[in-house]
């Protein structure tokens, strides 16, 4: 009994960065333009710092468009993600499984095992597995499958497993059953929040195109690039909940959480590393006092 409980100890313990030392961070989404709506932001400010930041799309994309779809409508949507890498700063990953047909299988699990090892991730964030899209569900669902797997020596041999777990972070959601998101971690991305909307611009197909079509406001879109940009930044402007500010004043103090105009927010998934608070400062600089 000992020994099993120092394993599990050992495993789901948390590697301690030194000073000199930088986070890893991957973010895994359903599609193409997921992982810069929930986290392009934190990925904007620890890029800026020098972490290694990368976006993983679980399928291509292929059916995200009223007018365009297939092989054409997922090379255009791959070019998108490669602006934004540049535009944020980070690496994009885009697996090939269609868009629209995503399924909580083993292929797909073990692909997901090998991002994250080859990664050698510190943090990971995903989606939770409650979402109005079948591929954010089972995207949440395939990465809590990989939570434990990725320190599995024998599962997915041919990438090393890993020697600690990382921590897994869910992203932000409004879902209310069967639980509601939880803010355990609120990070101000004031100063990038520009930055993520360039990220977000990059994504001509979707944020121009597809959602305002099957949101029923396309003719809210403006003709000009400019235009455009200003109406996706004021789009996408909210107020901070309370349970959002009460998180920030426990992460920045309580003047500084006065002043933050844009958030993201991340919730602790259960399986994986259990951080501290200490833990968490490490991982993400910005929160450090």
């Amino acid at each position: 009994m000992k020994k099993i409980i120092l394993f599990f100890t050992l495993l789901f313990s948390i590697h301690s960065l030194t000073a000199q030392e930088k986070s890893r961070i991957i973010v895994i989404g359903a599609h193409p333009d997921d992982c810069d709506s929930d986290a392009g932001g934190i990925a904007a400010l620890l890029a800026e710092m020098g972490h290694a930041v990368k976006f993983v799309a679980v399928t291509n994309g292929d059916a995200g468009h009223h007018k365009i779809q297939g092989k054409a409508l997922a090379e255009r949507r791959y070019a998108e993600t490669q602006e934004v890498a540049k535009r944020l700063g980070v690496k994009y990953d885009v697996l090939d499984n269609h868009d629209g047909m995503l399924l909580p299988n083993l292929e797909v699990r073990l692909q997901i095992i090998r991002k994250i090892r080859e990664w050698n991730a510190d943090v990971v964030i995903a989606p939770r597995p409650n979402d109005y899209h079948p591929d954010h569900r089972y995207t949440g669902v395939l990465v809590q499958d990989a939570a434990y797997m990725v320190a599995v020596p024998n599962i997915a041999y041919d990438v090393p497993a890993l020697r600690k777990n990382p921590v897994f972070l869910y992203t932000r959601d409004n879902f209310q059953r069967p639980n509601p998101f939880r803010p355990d971690i609120t990070v101000d991305i004031t100063s990038v929040y520009k930055k993520k909307i360039s990220g977000l611009d990059a994504h001509v197909s979707q944020f121009y195109e597809w959602m305002p079509w099957i949101g029923h406001y396309e003719n809210e879109v403006p003709a000009g690039k400019e235009e455009r940009f200003q109406w996706l930044m004021k789009r996408y402007e909210e107020n901070i909940k309370p349970e959002f500010r009460a998180s920030l004043v426990k992460w920045y103090g309580e003047e500084k959480a006065k002043q933050v105009k844009y958030v993201e927010a991340f919730e602790i998934c259960e399986y994986g590393a259990q951080p501290t608070e200490d833990d968490i400062r490490r991982l993400f600089p910005m929160l450090r006092k």
